[in-house]
């Protein structure tokens, strides 16, 4: 376990599980962010403010979010198919789709968010930035409620290990258990 410099416990890659949650906990915070933004703009514009919150939620989706989808489909959703879960090919077929659904709604959401970034645009297109935090919190809740029980349940020590390395490996950490 790590602590960051905030004073909070961040869970380390020797609990690959509680890392995945608490990055959807960060995720459920940029969708307020974005909520607090999509209010903000009539008000008051591409100000200081909302440029800094518009590339806040960018640096994040562009690179934290991504590896969060990439370690569930490349490390966590084989682990399940393999343990033999039940119904876990139909769930991570589906839960792959609504990540391919999330990048499509990111790609048209990043450009406008970098417009109000840059200060060049001061409005969002409310449907798509409300469809993209209703999709990020329904698929967060389904995976906090659904998923990581299930991994806790079927998976063992050596897959939670496996997982674990694997994430840490794809940021260049390694760690002993």
């Amino acid at each position: 376990m790590s602590v960051s410099l905030l004073g909070a416990a961040a869970p380390g890659f020797d609990r690959p599980l509680a890392v995945l949650e608490a990055c959807h906990g960060r995720i459920a915070k940029q969708c307020d962010t974005l909520d607090k933004l999509l209010a903000h703009l009539p008000v008051h514009g591409a100000d200081a403010q909302a440029q800094q919150a518009a590339r806040a939620v960018l640096a994040y989706f562009d690179t934290a979010a991504v590896q969060h989808h990439d370690d569930e489909e490349r490390n966590l959703f084989p682990l399940l198919e393999q343990a033999g879960a039940p119904g876990a090919c139909d769930l991570v077929e589906a839960l792959t789709l609504e990540h391919d659904e999330l990048a499509l709604l990111w790609r048209r959401l990043r450009v406008e968010l970098q417009q109000i970034g840059s200060g060049a645009a001061s409005a969002l297109d409310a449907a798509l930035t409300q469809r993209f935090i209703a999709l990020n919190r329904s698929h967060l809740e389904f995976e906090n409620t659904h998923v990581l029980p299930l991994a806790r349940q079927v998976l063992g020590a050596a897959e939670i290990e496996r997982l674990g390395r694997a994430m840490a490996a794809r940021r260049g950490v390694t760690f002993a258990i």
